[in-house]
């Protein structure tokens, strides 16, 4: 039997024989050998990531509150470009509103200075009549604007109101006519006396007041006026008549047409009959 010591050199001799077997199977470069790549990878820290949520967070929320102003800006232009639009829609072009506005203040102070030691409903009332009456003599394109456009804007979202005013305006409109039928009344009464006491000192005096004062003229004028209303009314009633007559023949036209119509149809009728049959 071999002993321990020897058998171990001979585990080494062997092993050593490998070795160099190993080695020697292997070429070795004549280059130096390259240097490897070193590649780094980025890490933020975990303070570098809560500083750029917390960024992220704020450039959101500045981009927001832009957007948001921005919004109200634009509803504001459009605003403003409305009320433009709206104003010259109601300013006329050929009214001028430098002195026009300013002869409508001087009336409406004028009213109330006016109306300054009187009393509480004349107060109350006398500046609103100077100021509308005012604007329209001075202002009237202006002013008819400006009432139909609130006018509008009752019937819209104030429809009840603004049939009430519509009652009123009527009812005033009425007392206005009423009120006009009877100062001409008492006119014409006026006019007559005048007419009497001047043809009376004329008798007297021998005078030709009536032609100095173109009474003659006026009244020639006002002939011609009466003896133009019977001609007027004569062509209003030859052209309702021709309009009457012009109605009748095109509903006999119509009726004409309808007739030659229902005849075109029974002819066809008996004309598919008829070839059906054969």
């Amino acid at each position: 039997m071999i002993s321990q010591p020897k058998r171990a050199l001979l585990s080494a001799s062997v092993a050593g024989t490998a070795v160099g077997l190993h080695h020697s199977t292997e070429k070795l470069s004549i280059y130096p050998s390259p240097t490897p790549d070193i590649l780094l990878v980025e890490s933020p820290s975990e303070l570098e990531k809560q500083i750029g949520g917390a960024r992220r967070k704020v450039l959101n929320t500045y981009a927001e509150g832009h957007a948001y102003v921005q919004g109200w800006v634009s509803k504001w232009i459009g605003v403003e470009h409305a009320v433009e639009n709206r104003v010259k829609s109601i300013i006329s072009p050929n009214e001028s509103l430098t002195p026009g506005l300013l002869y409508v203040g001087i009336a409406t102070l004028s009213g109330s200075i006016l109306a300054r030691n009187r009393i509480l409903p004349t107060r109350l009332l006398l500046p609103p009549i100077f100021l509308l009456a005012s604007a329209n003599h001075f202002l009237p394109q202006t002013t008819k604007n400006l009432s139909s456009y609130l006018s509008n804007l009752e019937d819209t979202y104030l429809p009840t109101l603004a049939q009430k005013h519509e009652v009123a305006k009527a009812h005033t409109q009425m007392s206005w006519e009423m009120m006009k039928e009877a100062t001409k009344g008492g006119r014409d009464q006026v006019n007559r006396g005048a007419v009497v006491v001047v043809e009376k000192v004329q008798e007297v005096t021998g005078l030709k007041l009536r032609e100095t004062l173109g009474w003659a003229e006026a009244k020639v004028e006002e002939k011609v006026v009466e003896a133009k209303k019977p001609v007027e009314a004569a062509k209003a009633a030859v052209d309702q008549k021709v309009e009457n007559v012009a109605q009748k023949v095109e509903n006999v036209e119509k009726k004409a047409e309808r007739k030659v119509e229902n005849v075109e149809k029974k002819v066809e009728k008996k004309t598919e009959e008829g070839k059906r049959l054969v």
